[in-house]
């Protein structure tokens, strides 16, 4: 068993530098303001990709529509660089995405389309950006009855 263990760990380290690379791919389909489907540029089958640090409006929310037509208009047909993280709990890559050297997630936060994604007390990786949004009344911060997504599926459930 001592043998195996260096090999293990040499593949297992292989395995894990190679997915950890940035993937160029194609964005097919926008489904809602942090969902897209990304074609690799090596080819295969669109991926579905959530962005990772941002939390967009349901669909079916106050903002939603608006928010998934501002990142179809800025990258569907486009080509995007994914930095895979990890896979979330509805089993989507869960990555930060850069267009044209720029971060899709503080993009979409920035202009009011997205909130930094908040959890318990940690505040996102994008929370200036959320603040100036929010002082500057941008996108979705215009409404004086905004709701994150979060207490939005608690109080009526998924969209349908």
């Amino acid at each position: 068993m001592k043998i195996w263990l260096p090999v293990l760990a040499t593949v297992f380290a292989a395995c894990c530098v190679h997915s950890a690379e940035p993937w160029p791919g194609v964005v097919t389909r926008v489904s809602d303001g942090d969902t897209l489907w990304v074609r690799p540029a090596s080819g295969g089958k669109p991926r579905k990709v959530r962005i990772d640090g941002i939390d967009a409006p349901e669909i079916c929310q106050i903002w939603g529509p608006q928010s998934r037509d501002a990142l179809a208009k800025r990258l569907l047909r486009q080509t995007v660089l994914v930095q895979v993280r990890s896979k979330d709990s509805y089993d989507r890559t869960l990555a930060n995405l850069k267009f044209r050297g720029e971060d899709v997630g503080d993009w979409m936060v920035k202009r009011g389309y997205a909130w930094s994604y908040h959890y318990q007390r940690n505040v996102g990786p994008y929370p200036e950006q959320e603040m100036q949004a929010r002082a500057n009344r941008r996108g979705l911060f215009a409404h004086i009855r905004f709701i994150r997504p979060r207490e939005f599926r608690k109080e009526h459930g998924a969209c349908k």
